[in-house]
């Protein structure tokens, strides 16, 4: 079973490539020729079509529960918990809208990847006080063109046998920042179809991710950080340990 589960992610990784290299050359055309109200539905084909196709030549099902709480007409700060390779795929294909990842400016610097990903995230720099406002003005700009955000509390995949690592503050304060309710996302039934962090595991079958009641960050102040922080952590791990 484990020399299965070797290949068939061999397989994936295959897909995903093959997949990536038929779609970079429209993607750079897109963004390089198209105006800059299209990069939405470029990003909506990302998250919905580019996830399903791979998905079911993967033979992987995503199951998604908790989608009547989210509300199509507004913008979220959303957060999930990180376990796999895969992960990325399933929380755009669970999201039913459109967000761009807040990622690390440094990325940029990788040869064309660099600038598809200058297009679909919102980058940080914490070099300087001054880059951080830099980022965050562009933060808040972003939230009102109707775009989401989101970011991985942990920080890293999880390669321990804990539910969860320790959160790091930075989503919290950049919601309480926003103003924008918090989404909390928890991919609750993963394992069976990527158990490890890192290295070769795949296998078919069904992924389940849940949506929780978004958390409102009305009137909270950078006092508040800490106490949103163990508010979503507590919401992941009551739901890692009903699903688990």
């Amino acid at each position: 079973m484990n020399i299965f589960r070797k290949i068939w992610a061999i397989y994936g990784i295959t897909v995903f490539f093959i997949l990536w290299t038929i779609l970079m050359p429209f993607y750079l055309i897109a963004f390089l020729l198209f105006p800059k109200s299209w990069t939405k539905a470029i990003i909506w084909f990302s998250h919905h079509i580019y996830t399903r196709l791979f998905f079911t030549l993967i033979l992987v099902r995503i199951k998604i529960e908790g989608l009547e709480y989210l509300d199509k007409k507004k913008t979220y700060i959303i957060v999930s918990n990180h376990l796999t390779a895969l992960d990325f795929m399933v929380n755009a294909r669970a999201y039913p809208g459109v967000y761009k990842y807040l990622a690390k400016i440094d990325l940029v610097k990788i040869p064309v990847f660099g600038f598809i990903v200058k297009k679909l995230c919102v980058l940080v720099d914490r070099k300087s006080r001054e880059s951080r406002v830099k980022s965050i003005a562009y933060l808040r700009q972003t939230l009102k063109d109707g775009y989401s955000v989101f970011l991985y509390p942990e920080g890293t995949r999880n390669e321990t046998d804990a539910p969860l690592l320790p959160f790091h503050k930075g989503a919290f304060s950049t919601a309480i920042e926003s103003g924008c309710p918090v989404a909390v996302q928890t991919i609750v039934k993963i394992k069976h179809v990527s158990g490890k962090a890192s290295g070769l595991d795949l296998f078919p079958g069904t992924i389940k991710v849940v949506w929780s009641k978004p958390i409102s960050t009305e009137g909270m102040t950078n006092k508040d950080v800490l106490k949103l922080k163990e508010k979503v952590e507590a919401i992941m791990r009551e739901q890692l340990v009903v699903d688990c």
